[in-house]
């Protein structure tokens, strides 16, 4: 049996990844305007779905292994991996139906 770790969640790191401060707010450099924050989220949300898909691809091999028998591969590890990328998906799903809706409303204000 595998040995399987989860590993803490590090909300400095994803908050700094993001392009924002602690409190929430977006992180001003000297040099890093508009155009440095909007690369910020472009990259968060890129590393983000490639990840979500990692975990997705991950999970497919693991039950494949499962469904062919491989001794070396559990069926906790499986779900465990399986749960991760239905969570993950879940979570994307969530943000853009969110931008979706943000969206929608700046494009039916009235100028």
């Amino acid at each position: 049996m595998s040995d399987l770790r989860i590993k803490p969640f590090d909300f400095q790191a994803v908050v700094a990844r993001a392009g924002l401060r602690p409190d929430g707010m977006p992180a001003t450099g000297g040099a890093q305007g508009a155009p440095g924050v909007q690369g910020g989220f472009k990259a968060a949300m890129s590393t983000a779905l490639q990840d979500v898909s990692r975990s997705q691809m991950e999970a497919s091999r693991l039950q494949r292994e499962v469904t062919l028998g491989n001794p070396e591969v559990s069926l906790e590890e499986t779900m465990v991996a399986m749960q991760k990328a239905q969570i993950g998906f879940q979570a994307t799903l969530q943000v853009r139906n969110r931008l979706v809706q943000a969206y929608s409303e700046i494009m039916n204000m009235q100028v």
